[in-house]
């Protein structure tokens, strides 16, 4: 098999702007990664919580404090704001596309920004993490979705998977900027960290200004010459080339039978194979929230400091190199290994480390007992790191048809973000002591790892291999193969181009039958062929 990713000997033309422009694409999930990792640390900054606590005092050491209905609406409204910009991200990409969504997406962000960053009491600071989510919702249900359509299928997976590493990255960065600032006492210790995100956003902005519309958008809305100038570019062919003039009509001909089927209103995409398809993508984004990584980066701080860890910062930052670092073998093996036994290597992984950190976590409380749970939480880190982080972006990036693949791919977003929300709003009742909260400490890695085991069946029932398929041809799948564990093997036998043509013909008639009558004709031609010129 080899180590390294070799470009197949069908892929014509050059991958290399396709790569290029994937990964630039993918710094969105920087915004995303820095905005969710910088909270953990502010809520733990002396200043932040002598300047915004509003009377109450923290029964452990007597200082000025947010309550834990503080805390959890101050870190949910972030995720709040982020399922509400999924859920709008698939209109706005689908009429203005995805290269303009994603600017508009960074101004919305940077709004929050500017907020959170004026802000000296909860109120306006809590503005602003509504706001900065709604862009950061926004953007990550159009980076994926710009990625999937722009990227040779050979390569699919790692590019969209380098979504999630972008988000570690943005997470280190903010346990970096977070340790820097967290000993002073002044503003500055938590505006330094909110402020750095106005760098981010306008590289993101720069870069959109000059990069390409996505091929099959363009398609979409019958901008055929500008569709064949955008793949041109990503492929590094010249316009006329055969195999771009092949490809562009694939796209075109899936495009024109898929809307003869039924058009992309909300009730067509909850049924037949296309609602099997959310429901999946749903399911798997649902789960990765679950798996409870975030409850880690969240409140991993505080929750290192709770556990008797002198300094939780360090350890924070300890797990977000991890973090990045685990993520890369991920971005090989999805391709190599393939979708589904990666998620389900990594949810066996994750069930043994969340049980073991939980047991270790209750049973015992010394020096020894603190160092396996460290030990522990970093070896879940990277199988999850490795596994369900990236490819569930990559899962849900190719499920969906061109007319249907905005509006479910925010709705698949939506749902990560909505139990992104839950997990925030719900952690610090259920882990913190107080009147109220039900004081779980470790042994909220009971519930992280029984979800872990859930993860693991799902993807044996649920999860179609589609590793080495085009985003068109994923379509067969869905329309060929019934359960799940039998996709692994599946070779694909259609051309669009030809059902394209039959459909005409045959109204009202199958995939399979248009697939049988266009595969006859193709052989009536070649039996006519060789009797021509035998004659």
């Amino acid at each position: 098999m080899g180590f390294k990713l070799k470009k197949p000997d069908d892929a014509v033309g050059s991958a290399a702007p396709a790569i290029i422009i994937g990964l630039f694409v993918a710094f969105g999930g920087v915004l995303f990664g820095y905005d969710t990792g910088t909270i953990s640390g502010i809520l733990a900054m002396k200043y932040w919580r002598d300047t915004f606590s509003t009377g109450y005092r923290n029964p452990k050491d007597g200082e000025p404090d947010v309550t834990a209905q503080q805390s959890s609406m101050i870190v949910s409204l972030l995720s709040a704001g982020t399922f509400f910009g999924a859920l709008a991200a698939g209109a706005i990409a689908d009429r203005v596309g995805r290269r303009i969504a994603m600017i508009i997406d960074s101004g919305v962000f940077v709004f929050g920004v500017i907020l959170q960053t004026a802000a000296t009491a909860i109120p306006l600071f809590v503005a602003g993490r509504f706001f900065a989510g709604l862009g950061v919702g926004l953007l990550s249900a159009t980076v994926p979705l710009y990625q999937s359509e722009t990227s040779p299928k050979w390569i699919r997976g790692a590019i969209v998977g380098s979504y999630q590493l972008a988000i570690t990255i943005g997470l280190l960065l903010a346990a970096i900027v977070n340790n820097a600032t967290k000993d002073r006492y002044d503003s500055g210790s938590y505006r330094i960290p909110v402020a750095v995100q106005f760098a981010w956003a306008i590289i993101l902005v720069v870069g959109m200004l000059i990069l390409p519309e996505t091929p099959r958008f363009l398609i979409k809305k019958d901008k055929h010459e500008a569709a064949t100038k955008s793949l041109a570019r990503l492929r590094r062919l010249d316009i006329n080339h055969p195999a771009l003039v092949e490809e562009l009509a694939e796209i075109q001909a899936n495009h024109e039978y898929e809307m003869s089927v039924g058009q992309a209103s909300f009730l067509e995409i909850l049924r037949g194979t296309l609602g099997k398809r959310l429901a999946t993508g749903c399911a798997v984004q649902a789960l990765q929230q679950l798996a409870g990584v975030n409850f880690i980066f969240y409140y991993g701080t505080s929750f290192f400091q709770n556990s008797g860890i002198k300094d939780g910062f360090i350890i924070t930052l300890i797990t977000n190199i991890i973090n990045v670092v685990s993520t890369f073998p991920g971005l090989y093996m999805v391709e190599k290994w393939g979708r589904r036994p990666l998620l389900l290597f990594g949810a066996v992984g994750m069930f043994v480390c969340q049980y073991i950190v939980a047991i270790v976590g209750t049973t015992t409380s010394s020096v020894v007992a603190n160092k396996v749970l460290i030990a522990f939480v970093c070896v879940y880190i990277f199988f999850f790191a490795s596994t369900w982080g990236p490819v569930a972006w990559v899962v849900t990036g190719e499920l969906f048809p061109l007319k249907a693949r905005a509006r479910c791919l925010s709705i698949t977003t939506a749902t990560n973000w909505l139990f992104n929300w839950a997990i925030a709003y719900a952690t610090p009742y259920m882990v913190n002591a107080g009147p109220g909260n039900a004081n779980l400490q470790s042994k909220v890695f009971f519930i992280w790892g029984t979800f872990c085991l859930v993860c693991a069946v799902f993807v044996y029932t649920c999860i179609y291999e589609t590793k080495n398929l085009t985003l068109e041809q994923v379509d067969e799948l869905y329309s060929k193969v019934r359960f799940a564990w039998q996709s692994p093997g599946f070779e694909p036998s259609l051309t669009y181009t030809d059902v394209r043509d039959m459909a005409g013909e045959m109204k009202g008639a199958t995939l399979e039958d248009l697939e049988a009558s266009a595969q006859e004709k193709r052989a009536e031609h070649a039996d006519h062929v060789e009797t021509t010129t035998k004659v």
